[in-house]
């Protein structure tokens, strides 16, 4: 260690009392983290793009300072669907700080890497005040039957008003309208059991549309039926 002329001849003054670092709720705990290790908690963050054009939503489980399970959600941007597949195989097995300081591929990961950060080492998680935290694997349950993220996508334009594309219940196929050609409910798909349907339980195609097709609101008191993609 270098010190400087001035430091070296100062009289030595001893330290006092030994502030340790304040405690954080984490997994059901009042933990005082000294070290990597002493971090635990699932949490969720979202981050975005120096263009803003796409943005991530990363779910971290943290075991001991370690990630242990990563869910990496996208949105509006396709090279960035590649980029999650390679920042999830770069994330599991490193540590908190070894996370926060490498390339997650694409600018949107990393800020939501910074964000997930500061929630975890403050204790800000989702499992701060249960007990043992969450299981491997709970990242999962945000998915839902099918696997699939929840996403919205809504389009309007001011000469010919609202089309419903995505909603949580699945993919719009319809949009119902009444006398007044306003919108009054929709018909939609739920794709991850159809596909659940078709890949693993050997259902055809056509009757595993049926089974996943569903409607919402006044749906059957339309007036007027439009597909939101071509009308």
């Amino acid at each position: 260690m270098a010190y400087t002329h001035e430091v070296q001849n100062m009289v030595c003054v001893k330290k006092g009392p030994n502030h340790g670092p304040a405690p954080i709720p984490e997994e059901g705990k009042w933990v005082q983290s000294k070290e990597i290790k002493d971090i635990s908690g699932l949490t969720h963050g979202v981050g975005w793009c120096a263009p803003q054009q796409g943005a991530c939503k990363l779910t971290l489980n943290v075991k001991d300072g370690i990630i242990k399970e990563a869910l990496v959600e996208t949105l509006g941007c396709s090279g960035m669907t590649h980029s999650a597949a390679m920042a999830a195989e770069i994330l599991t097995g490193k540590t908190l700080l070894e996370a926060l300081n490498t390339d997650l591929v694409c600018d949107a990961i990393n800020t939501a890497m910074r964000e997930l950060f500061l929630q975890i080492v403050y204790g800000r998680t989702q499992s701060a005040f249960s007990e043992n935290g969450l299981p491997i694997g709970a990242g999962l349950e945000d998915l839902g039957k099918g696997l699939r993220s929840q996403v919205g996508t809504i389009y309007s334009t001011d000469a010919k008003g609202v089309r419903y594309l995505d909603t949580a219940e699945g993919y719009i196929t319809k949009i119902a309208l009444d006398e007044n050609d306003e919108v009054i409910g929709y018909e939609f798909v739920r794709l991850g059991q159809m596909m659940e349907m078709i890949t693993v339980k050997g259902v055809p195609a056509q009757e595993a549309l049926k089974k996943a097709t569903s409607a919402y609101g006044r749906f059957a008191d339309a007036v007027k039926v439009i597909n939101p993609r071509v009308e």
